[in-house]
């Protein structure tokens, strides 16, 4: 427990905060590591309050990003199915947590900030300064006045009329979802000063829906160079199936109702409450989701000669 940003309340609260990994189909995901965020200050660095609470000796303090990568590391240490990264841009804004998905050879689609700086398209920083024969040679990237990166927000705004196109990813309850999107291929800018190399091409996704004085979200992507805008927007869109299902498990299965202090309860109260909705999503997917009550397909048994429902008056009473 700690004041700290809770995202159920949208502000600052005294709070306990889990980093999860899940797997997910098109239709349904379920978590698969699910590990509690111990604050550096408060807990990380008091020893008193750690042995209180059970925390084990060999938990160090971690970033969110850092326990994450470690989740999706484990994972595929005991080779579960590799599909593309999705995450908010509490992890998307982290350059290293990028870097390391990449470094697993996993494909990314991650909440940006509008304040991150990326390079325009077709453009890059400047190269090393050429060596003049004295000392080391120079390797590090450079800036000048008239090179320099700009934010995403400043790129959206930029971006010429013909550029947004209307998408719809999936069907809502009532009507399709859609919006107004734009797809670019940039370089990230983040520190790129103190490399040798600019950052790999990839693409950056807006979304600036009709009516709104400003974007309201934005992507960075290693998808394929050759996939679609509405690929894009589908995959970059699909994180609503995570939030769905927590929002049951928090409600329906009592994930976040635990009020306890120790390490072990809280995991131990997770692990159960995810191990039912395993199965309530094991149990739901036997079956079609078209399938109705009564027409399931299934074959009952005939009953035998001598059965006789339960209050059912006796023959020999008629």
């Amino acid at each position: 427990m700690a004041h700290q940003y809770c995202g159920q309340l949208g502000k600052q609260e005294n709070c306990q905060v889990a980093v999860s990994l899940s797997a997910a189909t098109w239709n349904t995901s379920l978590p698969v590591a699910y590990r509690l965020y111990l604050p550096q200050q408060e807990w990380s660095q008091d020893s008193e309050r750690r042995k209180k609470a059970g925390v084990p000796e060999d938990i160090r303090f971690q970033t969110k990003p850092q326990i994450a990568l470690d989740q999706i590391r484990q994972a595929m240490e005991v080779d579960m199915a590799r599909g593309v990264v999705l995450a908010d841009v509490a992890y998307g804004n982290d350059s290293k947590f990028r870097a390391g998905v990449t470094e697993l050879k996993l494909l990314y689609v991650v909440g940006v900030q509008s304040s991150m700086t990326v390079w325009e398209p077709g453009t890059q920083p400047l190269p090393a300064k050429p060596w003049k024969g004295q000392g080391r040679p120079p390797k590090l990237l450079r800036r000048d006045s008239q090179r320099q990166p700009v934010s995403v927000k400043q790129l959206a705004i930029e971006l010429p009329a013909s550029a947004w196109k209307d998408v719809t990813w999936r069907q809502g309850t009532e009507r399709g979802l859609r919006s107004r999107f734009a797809a670019v291929r940039i370089h990230p800018a983040h520190r790129d000063y103190w490399k040798a190399e600019p950052y790999p091409e990839e693409w950056l996704l807006i979304e600036w829906p009709k009516g709104e004085a400003q974007p309201t979200r934005h992507w960075l992507s290693t998808l394929p160079e050759k996939t679609s805008l509405k690929a894009l927007v589908k995959m970059a869109k699909h994180r609503w199936v995570i939030e769905r299902d927590y929002e049951e498990l928090k409600q329906e299965l009592g994930l976040g109702h635990y009020e306890g202090r120790g390490w072990r309860g809280f995991h131990h109260h997770a692990t159960l409450c995810i191990a039912s909705y395993g199965f309530l999503v094991a149990e739901r997917n036997r079956f079609s989701p078209s399938a109705n009550v009564g027409n399931l397909e299934l074959s009952a048994p005939e009953p035998p000669p001598n059965f006789r429902p339960r209050g059912s008056h006796s023959p020999r009473a008629a």
